[in-house]
């Protein structure tokens, strides 16, 4: 029996073609979600360890037949991404065939209003994937306006960021988010009928910060190079430039791919054997789907697949 799922995963060929799941494969879904791509891996006949820290997630996956009895091929682990290797290990697991993420916001999440996402109908100001620790609301009503300036403009790439930090701290206290939207609109001088709504880069910059998700995607990118075994592949979809230019840079490093040093700088010392190879070029949805799934227009998939070599040690932060 299959378990539906309620929305479209993004790129899902593109990523199924990616993993080449085969039967008896062990893959992580670091990003569980609605579970359309566990959901291919499954029928695949893959075993899947699939990671959300969204509760209503993991109790949905619960449902699953696959989840019950002894030897489960879809296990469930209700922790960050960041935490694969912990987790995994836990599991009696220390290597693995294929991981996918699938960074950012779910369908799911942007759609229940009271999850506070979105500006397109009025909820809470939450924004918090696990739902616990300092929500939207908090950090908004109680952060310097430094602070909050610094943070539109990192993560939303807000040139306007000190204004609608400005227009925040004096409509303090905000508690929902059609109160947030309006305060950034009227900070930027938004016309109705515009082609996009200013709103949007100060919603994704809060959303990040609140859920530190480019330091999740840090780590998980690392997890994934630790967990894979040699031809073990990655595959990873992003939605906006940040997190795929983290993404980008990650692979160029771990595949050597590195610019030709000038005559005239010193040798440097030899690198670090490629961990990764066989990067694929940025893949985009294509018109057909973007038909089906308007929200896929932004996606980008990039794979790639594991050397043989040791994963890079990391430094301590």
């Amino acid at each position: 029996m299959t378990a539906p799922a309620p929305h479209i995963p993004v790129l899902l060929d593109e990523v199924i073609a990616a993993l080449a799941p085969t039967p008896g494969a062990v893959i992580v879904d670091a990003t569980f979600g609605a579970g359309g791509y566990t959901r291919r891996l499954l029928d695949a006949g893959a075993s899947v360890h699939a990671f959300d820290r969204d509760p209503d997630a993991i109790a949905n996956g619960r449902t699953w037949p696959e989840c019950a009895g002894d030897a489960p091929r879809l296990v469930l682990h209700p922790r960050r991404f960041s935490e694969m290797v912990a987790s995994l290990a836990e599991a009696g697991v220390a290597q693995v065939d294929g991981v996918v993420m699938d960074i950012g916001v779910s369908s799911m999440q942007l759609d229940q209003a009271e999850r506070g996402f979105a500006f397109s109908s009025d909820g809470p100001l939450d924004m918090r994937m696990g739902q616990d620790g300092e929500s939207a609301a908090d950090f908004l009503n109680t952060a310097p306006e430094s602070q909050i300036a610094d943070v539109l403009f990192q993560y939303g790439e807000e040139r306007q960021s000190r204004r609608v930090a400005r227009a925040i701290v004096a409509a303090r206290p905000l508690e929902t988010t059609g109160q947030l939207a309006n305060v950034v609109r009227k900070a930027l001088g938004y016309r109705p009928g515009a082609p996009k709504d200013p709103a949007t880069r100060s919603f994704q910059a809060i959303r990040i910060h609140v859920n530190a998700e480019l330091d999740e995607l840090d780590a998980g990118l690392a997890a994934a190079e630790t967990l894979l075994r040699p031809g073990g592949r990655l595959a990873v979809v992003s939605f906006h430039s940040l997190e795929d230019r983290i993404v980008k840079q990650f692979l160029r490093d771990a595949s050597g791919a590195v610019a030709n040093a000038s005559r005239h700088m010193p040798v440097a010392a030899a690198a670090a054997a490629p961990t990764f190879a066989q990067l694929s070029k940025a893949i985009r949805p294509s018109e057909a789907e973007l038909a089906r799934n308007p929200r896929a227009r932004s996606a980008t998939l990039r794979a790639a697949t594991r050397t043989e070599a040791a994963a890079r040690q990391r430094r301590a932060a």
